[in-house]
């Protein structure tokens, strides 16, 4: 029979080695990413968001078009051009992009942000990356921001400087105020 020193020990000892149950309800968050589950990615990279929002009692976020069509040109363009920067080559800030996605205009009242990262192996997965952005104050800030309503995600198989190896990620955020 254990005593009841034992057990408490017991439990404080499986508390410390027990796997974390962090992000435990987003199918795909391990996946490392290829050709066929870039959807199943996005995905678990939604999920873990708002997961990490929930925890907050912030709004979730939703997925946009625009801002996804935004964030996959900008990864796109990264691993192409060979280069990892909120500023592309040509001097396009994220501000540029999303304005020329057309999420909103450059009259209308917004926010927006961006988040980049790029992995390979188990850090090129969804949870590898939302690890490292939540590790990053100036990540996490931009993921919890109470304001953001909108997200689109752009990976794309590869990083800056090998095209053959991991995935990039782009993550714009945004806000349309009325």
């Amino acid at each position: 029979m254990l005593s009841r020193r034992t057990c408490v020990v017991a439990l404080l000892l499986g508390a410390l080695v027990a796997p974390s149950t962090a992000y435990a309800d987003c199918p795909g968050a391990d996946l490392v990413p290829t050709p066929g589950n870039l959807a199943e990615v996005r995905e678990a990279l939604l999920c873990l968001h708002n997961e990490e929002r929930a925890e907050r009692s912030l709004p979730a976020l939703k997925e946009h078009a625009r801002l996804r069509r935004a964030a996959a040109a900008h990864s796109e363009d990264m691993v192409e051009r060979r280069y990892f920067s909120h500023t592309a080559r040509g001097g396009a800030t994220f501000v540029d992009r999303i304005l020329d996605a057309r999420y909103v205009s450059r009259f209308d009242g917004w926010q927006l942000g961006e988040n980049l990262a790029w992995g390979t192996g188990a850090l090129a997965t969804a949870r590898g990356v939302m690890d490292a952005w939540m590790d990053s104050p100036d990540h996490r800030h931009t993921i919890v921001r109470r304001s953001y309503r909108d997200v689109g995600f752009g990976i794309r198989l590869g990083v800056p400087h090998d095209d053959g190896l991991g995935a990039t990620f782009t993550a714009n955020f945004g806000v349309r105020e009325k």
